[in-house]
């Protein structure tokens, strides 16, 4: 009798626990969502509004969470393996910030290469007899995105009363790129010391033209060495893979085992740390 109410008391204490940690789970898990979603959200708006779209930051949010989970769930499925879905999901995760990343930096890419046009356009229409806002307003409508974007919204701002200076300072804000700042800095030195804004504007016009020809070059000549970074690090995924559908008896301990997954992981590090070098050696700034 004493031995069956012990047993009753220790079951109904392994139930108090378990109970206790599900709920401390649940709670924590919900408030770790909550944070992720406030923090997506909040990013998600800043990000869409600087490409000038206009979406709704909960929708890409829930776009976010069922490719985590699909993606994850599809892992699972192909390779039998939490580890490769809980990677996947993690990948999938910070995918939002890669994708950001790399779409403003063509953005910025194409700015900068739309730039030399821009200045030359001005220059005439300034030459021609029209004033810097007129010119500017004939920018605007002729040139695509991104150059007429960013230029249609510093002539907003100068016509709801801000400032020419601090126009120019808020697209440099807005474009951080070395060609943004060169040009800015010569509009704002021309209109401070009253030289002819026109012959600026060739002049710069024809330096970043030269920078940028000469960044072509560079990456033609490294565009070798960002296919090795490539290859290096693509090369030992295929070959697990690979080697995963002939000889899966041996590969499942690479995946199945701590062993295994120890492994995996100083794979991952050390191949990171390749094509970290590789991108830093072949880095050149002009």
């Amino acid at each position: 009798m004493n031995d069956t109410a012990m047993i009753a008391g220790i079951s109904v204490v392994i139930a108090l626990a378990a109970g206790m940690l599900t709920w401390l789970a649940i709670d924590v898990g919900t408030g770790s969502m909550k944070r992720y979603r406030s923090d997506f959200t909040e990013r998600a708006r800043f990000q869409v509004r600087e490409f000038f779209l206009f979406i709704d930051p909960r929708q890409l949010f829930v776009l976010n969470m069922a490719a985590i989970v699909v993606g994850a769930l599809v892992a699972y499925l192909v390779t039998g393996s939490g580890l490769i879905a809980g990677a996947t999901a993690a990948a999938l995760t910070f995918a939002p910030r890669v994708l950001y990343a790399q779409l403003r930096a063509r953005r910025l890419r194409n700015f900068e290469e739309q730039l030399p046009d821009a200045l030359m356009m001005l220059a005439g229409g300034m030459r021609a007899g029209a004033g810097f806002g007129s010119a500017l307003v004939q920018l605007v409508q002729e040139a695509p995105a991104p150059l007429g974007q960013e230029f249609s919204l510093m002539l907003r701002e100068q016509r709801i009363g801000v400032t020419l200076e601090q126009s120019l300072n808020n697209l440099a804000h807005r474009m951080p790129t070395q060609t943004t700042i060169l040009v800015v800095s010569a509009m704002r030195i021309a209109a401070e010391t009253g030289g002819g804004l026109a012959e600026t504007l060739e002049r710069t016009a024809g330096t970043i033209r030269s920078r940028l020809q000469m960044e072509g070059k560079i990456r033609a000549l490294t565009a070798q060495g960002k296919l090795q970074a490539w290859v290096v690090g693509l090369l030992p995924v295929a070959l697990a893979i690979v080697l995963g559908k002939m000889e899966p008896a041996a590969m499942d301990m690479l995946w199945h085992t701590r062993v295994g997954w120890a492994v995996l992981a100083v794979m991952a590090v050390l191949e990171a740390m390749g094509v970290y070098v590789i991108r830093k050696i072949i880095a050149i700034d002009v």
